[in-house]
């Protein structure tokens, strides 16, 4: 069985995508800051970790004892909705989460994946330069636009290409979760869908994509 690891999979997309991956024969490894996720399958194990401790991420990649990862997903962050205005902050909270944590894991990882993997970084039309969305959530919009240049900038690292591990990212959309309230478009079943099929569809690395679209940066 190819082994999934996503971050952040106790609720919304994350949970979604966990139980997608495992409907499709995954095995799956996930991580919450509890280090609890409401489900149960004996192909699924949760650990703790908090991207923003790096003494968490040291521990959480020691438990994993070399195990091979087929598919990372960077889905875990932090969101402050209701930031009207820039937060110093909040946004280096929001940085040191969901970005230097999230970058910080992954290049550790990276040893740990088989080759001809996968690593999808979750973003956001928020992150978007094409996109005018105003001054809305600041942090976490510098946030996914940071996120953004880490899959431009990785995709062509020499060992990434040298295990020919392909690197995305992906918009999921306006979804119905904590930072897209109940209001959203799309439930997170929609998005846990086509992550597994960006997973398994060999496009190619290094770009935005929204399904299996790709979209402006």
């Amino acid at each position: 069985m190819k082994i999934l690891l996503i971050t952040g999979g106790s609720r919304g997309i994350g949970l979604a995508t966990v139980k997608e991956f495992l409907n499709n024969k995954y095995k799956v490894i996930t991580t919450s800051t509890s280090g609890k996720i409401p489900l149960q399958n004996e192909n699924l194990t949760a650990y703790q970790l908090d991207l923003g401790d790096p003494d968490s991420i040291a521990s959480f990649i020691k438990k994993l004892n070399d195990i091979k990862i087929d598919v990372l997903i960077n889905n875990a962050g932090i969101a402050n909705k209701k930031e009207a205005k820039i937060d110093i902050d909040e946004l280096r909270r929001t940085l040191e989460v969901d970005v230097i944590g999230m970058v910080s894991l992954t290049t550790q990882l990276l040893p740990s994946m088989n080759a001809n993997g996968v690593i999808i970084n979750i973003s956001s039309e928020f992150g978007s330069f094409t996109e005018d969305w105003g001054n809305r959530v600041p942090s976490y919009r510098i946030a996914k636009a940071a996120i953004n240049m880490f899959t431009r900038n990785y995709y062509d690292a020499e060992e990434v290409k040298s295990k020919n591990i392909k690197v995305y990212s992906f918009d999921p959309g306006w979804v119905k979760t904590d930072m897209g309230g109940p209001e959203a478009e799309r439930d997170p079943e929609e998005p846990a869908k086509e992550l597994l099929a960006l997973a398994e569809s060999g496009k190619e690395s290094g770009l935005f994509y929204r399904g299996l679209k790709i979209r402006d940066w």
